[in-house]
């Protein structure tokens, strides 16, 4: 069952590509009107010193980066988009080491075929993980997790709702997620998901794609996507959650300010909790994750 699952999902990768493929180069795609690449790169600095700070706190040094590329292929009937995002950062506190704050991969390609002028038959892919491996503190000798564990895989087959090119509703009752741990410290926990000792889980399930971004004032844009995906096969109420938004403030050619929110809900992954921080697990089970960043920095939009 395994194996077959696993041929169906690279099939349908392989015909992703295969149909969305463009006959011109790279160097002839970016002149041909049919395509429009692009991207934003932010860096953002923050620095804090205390001396002798009668009120107390803890110097601090934090570095965030962002790298976010699109390519979009529209020529007849058919489209194509693909976007990539990476972003990592770290922070330093007073004599701790650098810790990383940040840390995503996430590559996204879909194909769309016009079924009509605001519906496409649509195929996704989707890649995501992260660079560094991550720590839990205070005892920044336990591994919590590393490049690809985990990693995640997602291929659906559905319908895509594309009123304009802000909104892009995609509905896929066809959806095969893949889970990688590639630790093996971690897959003998049965982190993440996958079963113990076991490095690759296999679901089969219903999943939907939203995003949606818009100008809400001058230099004031938001853009927000949501992901939901639900198994088939095991605890079909247990919906799989992962939300982001980005409130980007442009000050000036090239200083900008932005707000970014991460909410994720997985009833796989299994979160420690520690109510009186001392060392002492209390609880253990799914948790509501969510992350905020707000930064101002430099960005270079290409």
């Amino acid at each position: 069952m395994k194996r077959l699952f696993l041929s169906a999902v690279i099939l349908l990768a392989v015909s992703i590509n295969s149909f969305a493929q463009a006959p011109d180069s790279t160097a002839t795609a970016k002149k041909d009107s049919t395509w429009k690449v692009g991207g934003i790169t932010n860096i953002n600095f923050s620095q804090t010193l205390l001396n002798n700070w009668a009120a107390g706190g803890q110097s601090s040094i934090a570095v965030n980066g962002l790298v976010s590329l699109f390519a979009k292929y529209k020529k007849g009937r058919s489209s194509w988009d693909n976007t990539l995002d990476v972003g990592y950062g770290v922070i330093k506190q007073d004599r701790l080491d650098f810790q990383k704050s940040d840390d995503r991969v996430e590559l996204t390609s879909k194909y769309g075929y016009m079924a009509s002028k605001q519906w496409f038959y649509s195929a996704l892919l989707s890649f995501r993980t992260q660079m560094a491996p991550g720590y839990k503190l205070p005892n920044d000798s336990t591994k919590i997790s590393d490049l690809l564990a985990p990693a995640y895989i997602v291929v659906g087959l559905g319908m895509d709702y594309k009123p304009n090119d802000n909104l892009s509703l995609l509905m896929a009752p066809l959806t095969g997620k893949i889970t990688i741990v590639n630790e093996d410290s971690l897959s003998a926990q049965g982190a993440f998901g996958v079963d113990t000792n076991e490095v690759v889980r296999y679901e089969f399930g219903a999943s939907f794609k939203g995003s949606y971004k818009v100008t809400v004032m001058k230099n004031v844009d938001l853009q927000t996507r949501l992901e939901l995906f639900a198994n088939y096969l095991e605890d079909f109420g247990n919906i799989d959650v992962n939300w982001e938004a980005l409130i980007a403030m442009k000050v000036n050619k090239f200083l900008t300010a932005s707000i970014t929110t991460n909410l994720i809900y997985d009833d796989d992954i299994d979160i420690q909790v520690d109510k009186n921080n001392d060392g002492v697990i209390e609880a253990v089970g799914p948790r509501t994750q969510f992350k905020e960043v707000l930064a101002i920095g430099i960005s270079i939009k290409f």
